[in-house]
């Protein structure tokens, strides 16, 4: 049996924060309690009275393999996540091939099971012609499935009412869904193609993929959640428009169409397009000012369940393209829990709000078996910080495969110093302690 032991540290968790030693033993939290006994364990780390919080779940990340793997590869991607607190991820189908049938999904797994440091599911790709496929999902270990309604890489367009409708009444697990309107988006591209030629920038991109494409979209997927009580997940919401879509007048768990924000949307506007350019070209865009306020709102009012990231890397010679051939996405997966460190140093949220949105409501949304929270007979998912130890992101620090970010120059008011997945310390204080992949995610559903 394999004992490890972290004393003297303020456990954040369950919406308060304790003083508290915790025993962790083969992989799960034995024991939490003050002054537990070192005398079998392998390994103790003294937190010395700094922040201990469950791993942050990260609902939705692009890790690029197979396929794509000169963007990134599942193995340096998780690495990067790890080392910023992030234990577990969901990662999305739109690979190369697409993960559009059980045999594409499967070697996906097989290839995490080997290379990710962090725990693990993947969404199973839906598109027009893929149905039957879909609905042979196991509902135990796939986390969902996930519908582009709108542009897309490859064959996941999901553009056909007809299977849209019967996808929403006959899918047995969450559907996660991209929302921006196809329609909208090619006639603003062609408009202002007409308009600005070759002398386009990003500061078009939320004019393009606007206010009208977002909320077209995610209004009819909740129309089609509601007609067929679906369980409907719309990921990366960016608009105050679509935040009226949304309930908080009851708990998560009884919600049936729950809702993400990604860091992105909350930390950078309309107004950083003059500065990152295509750095911060993503779908959905990244909108005006008040956009950004809104959703932090929405956020803290629990119309918005989940803060994720989107992360979706691309070589720095692929983003210098010009505005039209720029691919869109960002690097995040290293430094979103440092981003929201930030919000709770500047006033904006809690660190309470923080874990129960990036830790605890992933968890609840997805019904993931024993993550999310510090709870005896949970895996040991858990992150120490030090919220008085500054982080510049440099080069030298950034552990993407792509070797950029859009936060090159930042200083970070907290730093991670250890990072332990499933029971294991894989991370210390800038340095990875093994190689031993984590664990594929389960779901009781």
């Amino acid at each position: 049996m394999s004992q490890l032991l972290i004393r003297n540290a303020r456990l954040v968790n369950e919406g308060s924060i304790t003083e508290t030693d915790v025993l962790i033993e083969d992989g799960f939290i034995a024991k939490l309690g003050s002054g537990l006994s070192n005398a079998h364990a392998d390994k103790v780390i003294d937190a010395n009275g700094n922040y201990l919080l469950p791993g942050v779940i990260d609902d939705q990340v692009h890790f690029r393999e197979p396929g794509l793997t000169h963007k990134a590869t599942i193995g340096s991607e998780a690495r990067a996540a790890v080392a910023g607190g992030v234990t577990s991820f969901m990662e999305m189908p739109n690979t190369v091939p697409n993960a559009l049938t059980q045999e594409l999904l499967a070697q996906k797994y097989a290839i995490a099971a080997n290379t990710s440091l962090a725990n693990y599911s993947f969404f199973m790709g839906a598109s027009n012609d893929n149905l039957d496929e879909v609905l042979r999902t196991n509902t135990a270990d796939v986390c969902g499935i996930k519908v582009f309604m709108g542009s897309s890489t490859g064959n996941m367009l999901v553009d056909n009412e007809q299977v849209l409708d019967r996808l929403f009444k006959e899918s047995p697990m969450l559907i996660a869904t991209h929302c921006e309107d196809e329609a909208t988006v090619r006639a603003n591209t062609e408009h202002y193609k007409a308009e600005y030629g070759e002398h386009a920038t990003a500061g078009l991109h939320p004019l393009i993929r606007n206010e009208e494409a977002c909320l077209r979209s995610s209004s009819m997927a909740v129309e089609l959640a509601k007609r067929h009580n679906t369980r409907l997940h719309i990921l990366h919401i960016s608009t105050a428009d679509e935040l009226a879509l949304f309930r908080n007048d009851i708990p998560l768990t009884e919600k049936r169409i729950t809702s993400e924000v990604c860091v992105h949307h909350l930390w950078f506007d309309s107004e950083d397009y003059a500065t990152l350019g295509n750095q911060i070209k993503c779908n959905p865009a990244i909108k005006a000012p008040y956009h950004k306020e809104a959703l932090l709102a929405g956020l803290l009012d629990d119309r918005l369940d989940i803060i994720a990231t989107d992360h979706a890397p691309h070589t720095w010679a692929e983003k210098q393209q010009h505005y039209w051939q720029a691919p869109a996405g960002l690097p995040l997966v290293q430094h979103p829990l440092l981003l929201m460190l930030d919000f709770v140093k500047q006033g904006k949220l809690s660190i309470e709000t923080l874990v129960r949105k990036m830790c605890h409501a992933p968890a609840d949304c997805f019904e993931i078996d024993r993550r999310g929270y510090v709870r005896e007979g949970y895996w040991a998912d858990l992150v120490l910080v030090d919220p008085a130890r500054p982080m510049t992101v440099s080069k030298e620090n950034i552990l993407y495969q792509c070797g950029w970010s859009p936060l090159e120059g930042h200083t970070f008011g907290a730093s991670v110093t250890h990072t332990i997945v499933s029971g294991r310390l894989v991370y210390e204080n800038g340095r990875f302690v093994t190689d031993q992949p984590g664990e594929r995610m389960t779901f009781i559903r």
